[in-house]
């Protein structure tokens, strides 16, 4: 586990108080029978803005803590654990592309707004069904961009759009130019097909060649970070489970073969800890970046599909009902694996990344 300071550990234990008390999975069910096409609850969301949430990883100047990113995981992980939704996790990868790449005018534009909660933003860079950023046909005309996205997260709740067009990373208000088509995914979040035409596009130029790619890797690492806080509430969940159901007069915990099974995932909830750490370390640390969140990402990928399947399985026939909770993790992880990159196209990754 990683060593934390009394700040980050003062941070993670506020967030983990908070989702607990405020923000159980029984306010997840509130969200999904209303039906709001944002999907998160709006006050839920001002209230962790005024807790700072949003403003993690921005700089003070701008309105921020400037706490890192390994604060913001930590943050993100409590929130997993309890299946909150929320753009903060989309906004804080938007806020990134803008420290990233923005000029001043920009950064002092966009980030006190993100980090006050006033401004909601998403990352938008798929085309396809598939996670391809070498795939993007969108393109900017006359500070016109036009093209289309596919499955962006949190989109109807957003307010500016960080699109990934063929010459770079472009800001788009919502407004004229920009439309949606709801998308419904399994885990009832807000998803969106989104449609630039003629919308005003105002261009990241900082960053370098590489600044797609380096957004796209702090969103691995937090799309991670939320992995990680689903997998081990689907590991608790499931062991108290274990220790309190009878079947055959005795209790499910004392039959060896599961203590093998929960043993195993023990092990591989240990090494998905280290590798989702790693990768927040490595963002804050500036350094193996690319490698640390590839693996991180493709950690996670892999151990929670284990667990969420596990965590099935080892609750029987219940597991599968709506009565119980255990069923919403793994519909979250079908869609969590298949963001910003699967596990097969982060094992190429990684390799081309081995090979310079």
């Amino acid at each position: 586990m990683a060593v934390l300071n009394e700040e980050q550990e003062m941070l993670r234990d506020m967030a983990r108080d908070w989702a607990t008390n405020e923000s159980p999975v029984a306010e997840f069910r509130k969200v999904r029978a209303a039906g709001e096409p944002q999907a998160y609850n709006t006050e839920a969301y001002a209230t962790m803005a005024e807790m700072g949430w949003a403003g993690v990883i921005i700089p003070e100047a701008h309105g921020g803590s400037d706490f890192g990113f390994m604060s913001a995981g930590l943050v993100v992980e409590e929130l997993g654990k309890t299946l909150t939704a929320s753009p903060l996790v989309a906004t804080t990868i938007a806020a990134s592309a803008i420290i990233l790449g923005g000029s001043d005018e920009q950064k002092a534009k966009w980030l006190p707004k993100l980090a006050s909660g006033e401004t909601v933003a998403t990352l938008a860079v798929d085309e396809g069904a598939h996670h391809d950023p070498c795939a993007i046909e969108a393109s900017v005309s006359g500070g016109k961009l036009s093209g289309k996205k596919a499955f962006v997260h949190e989109a109807h709740g957003a307010d500016l759009f960080v699109v990934a067009a063929r010459d770079g990373l472009y800001l788009v208000e919502k407004g004229d130019g920009v439309s949606l088509t709801k998308r419904k995914l399994t885990d009832q979040r807000s998803h969106a097909d989104v449609a630039f035409d003629g919308a005003a596009a105002d261009k990241l130029e900082g960053g370098g060649d590489t600044l797609l790619d380096d957004v796209l890797d702090r969103a691995r690492v937090l799309a991670a970070a939320e992995m990680l806080g689903m997998a081990q509430q689907v590991f608790d969940t499931t062991l108290d489970y274990l220790k309190q159901r009878v079947q055959f007069n005795q209790v499910l915990a004392t039959f060896q073969s599961l203590q093998h099974r929960m043993a195993d995932l023990f092990a591989d909830l240990a090494q998905m800890r280290s590798a989702v750490e790693a990768g927040l370390q490595a963002v804050d640390g500036g350094f193996g970046v690319a490698r640390a969140a590839t693996i991180a990402k493709a950690e996670a990928n892999r151990v929670l599909h284990v667990i969420s399947n596990q965590g099935i399985q080892l609750h029987g026939g219940i597991g599968m009902t709506d009565e119980y909770d255990i069923g919403f993790y793994l519909k979250r992880a079908c869609v969590l694996e298949a963001s910003w990159g699967s596990t097969s196209y982060l094992k190429d990754r990684f390799a081309k990344l081995s090979s310079y």
